[in-house]
């Protein structure tokens, strides 16, 4: 799948998420067939969804973790994310920004060069991506905040997703990621990586949306009683690991 055209360069919305049990998740997903369809990017792919793997980057005191923690209405973090599962997969690298300002989620990514060596870990690994992601004020925000706040990569986190579209609004989309494992490391592909599973048997389903949640999926919501809930693959990943915690 070319998830360089799968997902455009610059983004803003609103984001829901709920956590739901894999008999949930089935129903939810049974409900929904009414009135989405499938992603064209994932017709064709195995399952219908694709793999994602985000390498994230942090400061020394874990503030990005701690902002989200804390409810900071404003508020962003860095990463690189690919949708391979092997070094020598062709998919390409991006360089991200995703913050939150109030209620409205904004994300910014500029590509990565093909030329990129996927072997690089940590400080040399970043040096690569300042000199290889393509000019954009990602790129220029990115450095700043690796020379002001010394963020360095730390944490990788994957899964696997299955993206739906409204029949009636191309701007209401669904997400179902599953199958979310992490690790504490600080490259994209590490030769041998022990990957933590979280939330076992549970999957996350983001809603995103421009204006309006559509009177449909209200139905839905309360038919099966969810709940928002404001989770973050990447701070569930690092209070696991034991990087940090929200108590400290």
């Amino acid at each position: 799948m070319s998830q360089d055209k799968a997902t455009p360069l610059h983004f803003s919305r609103f984001e829901f998420k709920y956590v739901l049990d894999q008999a949930t998740r089935e129903s939810v997903e049974a409900e929904l067939g009414h009135f989405v369809e499938l992603d064209p990017y994932v017709q064709g792919q195995p399952g219908h969804r694709y793999f994602v793997r985000s390498l994230y980057y942090d400061d020394a005191r874990f503030s990005a973790f701690h902002e989200k923690h804390d409810g900071l209405l404003t508020r962003s973090k860095f990463r690189v994310r690919t949708y391979g599962r092997a070094i020598d997969d062709p998919a390409p690298w991006f360089l991200e920004q995703k913050g939150r300002h109030n209620n409205l989620v904004w994300k910014h990514r500029t590509p990565i060069s093909a030329a990129i060596d996927r072997r690089l870990a940590g400080d040399a690994l970043t040096r690569a991506l300042m000199g290889h992601a393509a000019p954009s004020e990602v790129r220029d925000r990115f450095e700043i905040a690796v020379w002001k706040s010394r963020i360095r990569p730390g944490v990788l986190v994957d899964y696997v997703r299955r993206p739906y579209v409204s029949r009636f609004d191309p701007e209401f989309r669904l997400t179902f990621d599953a199958e979310l494992a992490a690790c504490a490391i600080d490259t994209l592909f590490p030769p041998q990586p022990v990957m933590r599973g979280l939330l076992r048997g549970y999957t996350v389903m983001e809603v995103k949306f421009g204006r309006h949640v559509p009177a449909w999926f209200h139905r839905i919501l309360q038919a099966h009683e969810l709940v928002r809930r404001s989770i973050s693959k990447v701070c569930a990943a690092t209070e696991a690991l034991g990087l940090a915690s929200a108590d400290t």
